[in-house]
């Protein structure tokens, strides 16, 4: 039964080679084509202001004159142009990988800073740099960004917490693959690796049913875990920040007020 499946999915595999090859071969050909068609009919409607002009001298000025300007003609058009839109198709895509990345800390990146920060017994060292405030500059989250890079957590190995945690990223692990399945995280190489260890912690604590009376050495392997999550998930929360103060006021509004390492955090405007 396992060879038949294997063989199958060698046989699918081998299929789709095989098309693609032909796709490629088939868009190669199509320039190919396109190219000779340009170059003819320009030969041909050359051909034809000689036959009505009789002017070779004029024909060859014109394309000289062509030919010269062809060179600015590629910077403009290869160069500039192609640039101006590449840097607006990169903003383009970045917005889209923000609105990922704002439905991560929506469904579950706030509770799981949270989470984070009842491990981190030094926490309170860089509480008051990832609450941000309502009046924050470019020149604040910059400052507050440097000390938390610098931050060394202390993560307690605490049976009762691991339990918890547990339960909250188990209950969020198909929410997890479905955002590490969008091919626009690929612009976005720091949140990757958050989500990445993020799936790894996870993927940790579901193969252990029971977390009390761990090995010591097995404790220290899931506090390391736990410190490598943490400390992607309070860069990538600030930048987040920024870019909602930024362009979203009204939603920075909502994540300062919600935010899990305030004291009583509520939706209420007070």
């Amino acid at each position: 039964m396992g060879e038949t499946v294997c063989g199958g999915s060698k046989a699918i595999r081998e299929v789709r080679e095989l098309e693609e090859k032909r796709e490629n071969r088939w868009y190669r050909e199509w320039y190919v084509y396109l190219g000779t068609a340009l170059i003819l009919c320009s030969a041909a409607l050359y051909f034809l202001h000689y036959l009505i002009f009789r002017d070779a001298h004029h024909i060859f000025i014109y394309l000289l004159g062509d030919l010269a300007f062809m060179p600015i003609e590629v910077l403009l058009v290869t160069v500039i142009v192609h640039r101006l839109l590449e840097v607006r198709e990169k903003r383009v895509r970045m917005e889209k990988l923000n609105m990922v990345i704002g439905a991560f800390f929506s469904e579950m990146g706030m509770q799981l800073l949270g989470h984070f920060a009842e491990f981190d017994a030094r926490c309170r060292e860089i509480r008051e740099c990832l609450q941000a405030g309502p009046d924050w500059g470019e020149e604040d989250f910059r400052r507050a960004l440097s000390r938390v890079e610098g931050h060394e957590c202390e993560i307690a190995g605490r049976e009762d917490l691991l339990d918890e945690i547990r339960l909250f990223l188990l209950a969020k692990r198909e929410f997890l693959l479905s955002l590490l399945e969008n091919p626009a995280l690929l612009e976005h190489e720091t949140f990757t690796d958050l989500l990445w260890s993020v799936f790894h912690l996870t993927e940790e604590l579901k193969y252990r049913d029971i977390l009390s009376n761990l090995p010591e050495m097995d404790m220290e392997h899931l506090c390391m875990d736990i410190a490598r999550a943490y400390r992607l998930l309070i860069r990538e929360w600030l930048v987040y920040l920024e870019h909602l103060k930024k362009d979203y006021p009204y939603l920075y509004s909502l994540a300062l007020r919600m935010n899990p390492l305030r004291e009583g955090p509520s939706p209420l405007v007070r």
